[in-house]
């Protein structure tokens, strides 16, 4: 019975979006589907728009990717966190966009647009961390699963339900199937039954798990730390990490050989070795300069 109750609270979640446009559909739209503020280093880009579960349609995706791109190579950007408003962090694709939207090249772009946000996430000089206060399902378990790390609330669940609605989640199955085992990620697809926040810990989707009202401070206190690091030498470091997962052993340690050997380059490289010999904190330029 349990798990019957909790599948019929994923299918009205998935349902909600359209739910939501047909009982409201003369209101207008919110001004900002996206919020964007940075001070201290640390960017917060939140999903704002909780009456439609921040349901990831074309118009949500292409302002999260606007606000991730944002002057990204600045030197005072030094982590990215994504939150969002209301208790579903984000439900996936919205289902109304899909359903009534028969034009094909429309539904190529939400996909190819999708794919973009996700892999620009990795390819970011700067790492995005998830801050989960909820629901993610489908394409929004995708998001946490893309982002380099994850800090969830023990009331947080994931959940990839779209076989149940006759849409496999393929493209969310590409991030799965690289954050969980193969047979945990595989359950997940072709049951669509979700995961609790420590379940996802305990395979690897997500990084950290607190109490509701620890969840920002517990975020803040990961992205303040990131902040005490050279960004150059973490840009490097993220970079090579993506890098050489794809490759095979003898190939990525080569990589990674060259890597460090470049690293000490830098000059944030060679300042961080003075300073530790000569114990006292370092003074990072932040840039991808050689020592001279």
């Amino acid at each position: 019975m349990a798990a019957a109750a909790r599948l019929w609270r994923l299918r009205r979640c998935l349902a909600g979006p359209v739910a939501a446009a047909r009982s409201s559909s003369s209101a207008a739209p919110p001004e900002k589907l996206t919020l964007r503020r940075q001070a201290d280093g640390v960017r917060s880009i939140v999903l704002n728009n909780p009456k439609r579960r921040n349901a990831l349609s074309l118009s949500m995706l292409q302002a999260l990717k606007e606000d991730l791109l944002h002057d990204a190579k600045n030197k005072e950007l030094r982590v990215i966190v994504i939150s969002a408003e209301g208790p579903v962090f984000c439900s996936g694709h919205d289902l109304k966009e899909l359903t009534t939207e028969d034009d094909v090249k429309h539904h190529s772009q939400v996909f190819a647009v999708c794919a973009e946000v996700m892999t620009l996430i990795q390819k970011l000089p700067v790492p995005v961390i998830a801050q989960v206060n909820g629901l993610a399902t489908a394409a929004g378990c995708q998001l946490v699963a893309s982002c380099d790390i994850a800090v969830a609330s023990e009331k947080s669940q994931f959940a990839t339900p779209g076989v149940n609605i006759g849409l496999f989640c393929s493209t969310p199955a590409v991030a799965l199937g690289r954050s969980l085992p193969r047979k945990v990620a595989l359950e997940m697809l072709f049951t669509g039954e979700p995961l609790s926040a420590h379940e996802a810990l305990m395979h690897g989707l997500v990084s950290k798990v607190v109490p509701e009202d620890k969840l920002e401070e517990e975020t803040m206190r990961i992205s303040r730390k990131i902040c005490e690091s050279s960004k150059s030498v973490l840009a490097l470091g993220k970079a090579t990490f993506y890098r050489q997962m794809a490759q095979d052993l003898d190939t990525a340690y080569k990589i990674t050989s060259q890597v460090m050997v470049d690293n000490l380059t830098l000059r944030d490289g060679q300042e961080g070795i003075e300073a530790f010999i000569q114990k006292r904190k370092p003074v990072w330029s932040h840039s991808q300069d050689e020592k001279k």
